[in-house]
């Protein structure tokens, strides 16, 4: 074949045949296309994690619970926006959509780096502009929806754990280069000066995504196939809404990628609320950094040794772990407690919830996807009927389960600051992510043991 059509009519991916002298090179580079798209949705999605703490320094005066909300905002808009993403591409196309929803993304950023400029803007016109931002994140369900309709189950693991993993490094990359590239005038417009006289060009840290995210929409366009047999209508996907095993699969994600998104938005909140002498503006990005490296390495290392057997063994650590930030914090072994061994031992946890979200990940698509075509033979659906309505369901579970998960990107933050307002202390805080991860460890052990 020396030319692939942008539709694909016939694809066939477990067919090992099929997928050796066809499929493979053809998903790799839909892969591979679909991963910076993805890293730049989590740039423009974690936009105001940046942007909001240098608002009031350049003329602006908003209060510190209206800058934490801009903060907040996109993770909820995200979430919200993942509901109808999960759907979209049997019904529009991977191709199409990759495309349209990377180039949309242009919108809060032009609009963001305007805002910036005049410091008559509203602060209703951030928040509408920080709720688009959250489409950045919604491309999250979407692409990886897409991915999974590429790669045969034995490959599931690897392939997501690539996209989301090496996606999810937006949120280091955002937080690092925007505090650099703010400090150098290279685009368009005046600069602010800071209270200690220093020039700083805040509207660089939107605009400089604005080239990448035309640049990549027109090569997934180009690039990228649509699968014709992926189609299907928002009813036939609407099915999993009602189905229990996804709900539970949603707790599961909700524990690991909620907590990856989560601590990234609130771990430099929390280490200066615990460590106030520590600078922790250019340390922070190394947690989220972590957590996108141990994303693929999950999924890999789930196709290999099984991503139900890795899932329990994260959600152990993670409990671990966390009992471990407990001895860290001030005032419990000592009365400064101790900074090195607080940032080190969240270090491992940001690892684990990337490990972790990897491994689930695989393990959703396994077993859901296993689920489906087991309920469709046991309709009496022929085999081949039965198997592309669990490659279709699946992909609509993995894309309304990622919606859940990312609930955790407002919820932790808000929890460690609702612990410290009324005990004065994140240990209770800490103790609700304990239990939690401690119900998941039980239920992957009691529901999927027989996998």
């Amino acid at each position: 074949m020396s030319k692939v059509s942008s539709v694909i009519e016939q694809w066939q991916p477990d067919d090992a045949q099929f997928w050796e002298k066809t499929g493979k090179k053809i998903a790799n580079r839909n892969l591979w296309i679909s991963v910076p798209c993805l890293l730049l949705g989590f740039c423009v999605w974690m936009l105001f994690s940046i942007v909001a703490i240098h608002l009031n320094s350049i003329g602006f005066n908003f209060s510190t619970n209206q800058l934490f909300l801009l903060t907040a905002i996109p993770s909820v808009s995200g979430a919200l926006f993942r509901v109808p993403y999960s759907f979209v591409i049997p019904i529009f196309g991977g191709r199409r959509w990759t495309a349209f929803s990377t180039i949309i993304l242009i919108v809060p950023c032009l609009w963001l780096s305007y805002a910036i400029q005049d410091t008559t803007t509203s602060y209703f016109i951030f928040v509408v502009i920080a709720l688009l931002c959250g489409l950045g994140g919604a491309n999250f369900a979407s692409s990886m929806a897409n991915i999974s309709f590429f790669f045969p189950k034995s490959h599931q693991g690897g392939a997501l754990g690539l996209n989301g993993g090496l996606g999810n490094l937006g949120v280091s990359v955002i937080q690092l280069v925007a505090s650099l590239i703010i400090f150098i005038p290279f685009c368009v417009g005046d600069p602010a000066v800071l209270p200690n006289g220093d020039k700083i060009w805040l509207q660089n840290a939107s605009l400089v995504w604005v080239p990448f995210l035309i640049g990549f929409s027109i090569l997934a366009f180009f690039g990228m196939n649509d699968l014709a047999t992926a189609k299907a209508s928002f009813k036939e996907q609407s099915v999993v809404l009602k189905d229990k095993t996804m709900w539970i699969l949603s707790l599961l994600y909700l524990a690991t990628f909620g907590s990856f998104i989560g601590f990234s938005a609130g771990f430099a909140m929390l280490s200066k609320t615990q460590f106030p002498h520590i600078d922790i503006a250019m340390f922070a990005f190394f947690g989220p950094l972590v957590g996108a490296i141990g994303r693929p390495l999950g999924g890999a290392m789930s196709d290999k040794f099984n991503g139900i057997r890795m899932t329990f063994i994260n959600y152990i650590l993670m409990i671990v772990f966390v009992i471990l930030v407990f001895t860290t914090l001030p005032g419990i072994f000592s009365e400064s407690g101790s900074f090195i061994g607080f940032y080190i031992t969240f270090l491992l946890l940001f690892f684990t919830a990337g490990f972790g979200s990897g491994s689930t990940y695989q393990m959703i698509a396994i077993v859901f996807r296993q689920h489906v075509f087991n309920r469709s033979i046991a309709q009496g659906d022929s085999k081949e009927h039965a198997t592309k309505n669990a490659a279709t369901e699946t992909a609509a579970a993995l894309g309304f389960i990622s919606a859940i998960g990312a609930i955790g990107g407002f919820v932790i933050p808000q929890l460690f600051s609702l612990s410290l307002v009324l005990f004065q202390s994140v240990s209770y805080a800490l103790i609700i992510f304990l239990v939690f991860y401690i119900a998941c460890a039980i239920i992957t052990k009691v529901n999927y043991k027989s996998q």
